[in-house]
């Protein structure tokens, strides 16, 4: 396939008008924006989406006796809202977990949370998958805010294990509530225990998206907003006067006043550009092309295979793919490495007992040249005796032989004797 060329026109054609009527369709369509708020009660959930959105959004709540103020379970409660600003249009949609951590037995109390969510991509898959899809009502979470305790000892287990559940289906942005009740210094040491907490747990918190080719201000501003996580925020619409004259949004304590928009005071307003102002469309674009799209290939593969579980990745389905290649050829690596540590195993065996082999036929070597040298030693001897009772037995056999021709000779010689005797005795008879 041939590749395209860039090429500058020389007149006006029109087509450069095209994000101005993306614009204007979008205007015209107005905007939707989900979000969940997750956390215990009491720790200003109501007061911080009010303050981030201006809007009173709790304004019905009915706050019941103590005896029937917590609910044996954790419930979901979906308030929307219609907001518009500056001509857009905005409907926004806050779901609230009343009850949640807030009996004896926490056990489980996420999973109305998890199902939930989960309701929300069926219903969007059912929606798309319908002949007629023009008008899709659009209820996923785009973003949940988990507030956190100021307990200043990290998160407790509850915590995490709700966080585990979610950071694969939702957007998490964790948020320390009521940072009022922390001194700075124990602020950044609870940020970083936090920190420490979710990177040991494994836990997928929403991570900003990188602006390669941006100008430095945009960067910066995001390096900015990396480093406030977790944001220790103060949610407040009550408007008050300082010492002054100046009229603000805060909390007025008996040592002094916090303002709410003050970012030496608390991290609201870092949180609420990020959320609204700068994030928000990447928020709904994470959740559609990530956790969206894996929910829906673990549905097809349901339906394809339905004996097999499926696990839900947390990415998109490129990422999922090269991921997939990266950790075969990571295990084809350790497999190779394996191997070769079982062959340097095996060949160091071998040579250990070569060694072992070798040492054996030396030991052995030496007690045969041991017991050789002992033999020639014995064959020497032998043989020295031999020569010894040989040269004994010559000599015998010399003197043996001189004895018989000595006596040999003394019989011939008696013999003649005899001879003459009988010889002179017939001639004088």
């Amino acid at each position: 396939m041939a590749s395209a060329t860039t090429r500058e026109l020389e007149g006006y054609v029109g087509f450069a008008n095209l994000p101005n009527q993306v614009f204007r369709k979008s205007v015209k369509r107005g905007f939707e924006f989900t979000l969940m708020v997750v956390g215990r009660s009491g720790l200003g959930k109501s007061t911080l989406v009010n303050s981030l959105f201006l809007t009173d959004l709790y304004c019905d709540t009915v706050y019941p006796e103590p005896p029937k103020r917590i609910p044996k379970t954790t419930e979901i409660q979906t308030s929307t809202v219609e907001m518009k600003e500056g001509g857009v249009r905005l409907r926004l949609s806050i779901v609230d977990t009343p009850g949640f951590g807030d009996v004896v037995n926490n056990g489980h109390c996420w999973e109305p949370i998890i199902n939930y969510v989960n309701t929300q991509f069926e219903d969007y898959l059912n929606a798309e998958s319908r002949v007629s899809r023009q008008l899709i009502k659009d209820t996923r979470i785009q973003c949940c805010l988990y507030f956190i305790a100021p307990s200043g000892h990290g998160l407790k287990p509850i915590d995490v294990e709700c966080m585990k559940q979610l950071h694969a289906k939702v957007n998490i942005v964790p948020v320390i509530a009521k940072a009022d009740t922390l001194t700075p210094e124990e602020c950044a040491r609870f940020k970083r225990a936090v920190m420490r907490d979710i990177a040991s747990n494994h836990i997928k918190i929403y991570d900003f998206p990188d602006l390669e080719g941006e100008d430095a201000e945009e960067i910066a501003a995001n390096k900015k907003l990396k480093e406030s996580i977790p944001f220790a925020v103060v949610g407040s619409n009550g408007i008050i006067i300082d010492e002054k004259g100046k009229r603000c949004r805060g909390r007025k304590y008996p040592w002094g006043v916090v303002e709410v928009e003050n970012g030496d005071h608390c991290d609201f307003t870092t949180l609420r550009n990020m959320l609204i102002r700068t994030h928000m469309q990447d928020l709904k674009d994470v959740t559609n092309d990530i956790h969206y799209e894996n929910y829906r290939a673990q549905r097809l593969a349901e339906v394809i295979s339905p004996s097999e579980k499926h696990e839900l990745p947390s990415r998109n389905p490129m990422a999922q793919i090269e991921f997939e290649k990266q950790e075969h050829e990571a295990k084809m690596r350790k497999m190779e490495e394996e191997m070769e540590q079982v062959f340097a195993q095996k060949v160091m065996e071998k040579q250990q007992k070569l060694k072992e082999s070798e040492a054996d036929l030396k030991r052995r070597h030496d007690q045969m040249m041991v017991s050789l040298e002992k033999q020639q030693r014995e064959l020497d001897e032998k043989r020295r005796q031999f020569e010894q009772d040989k040269t004994d037995f010559e000599a015998q056999q010399r003197k043996y032989q001189q004895e018989q021709e000595a006596i040999q000779s003394q019989q011939q010689k008696h013999g003649k004797n005899d001879k003459y005797k009988t010889h002179k005795k017939g001639i004088f008879t």
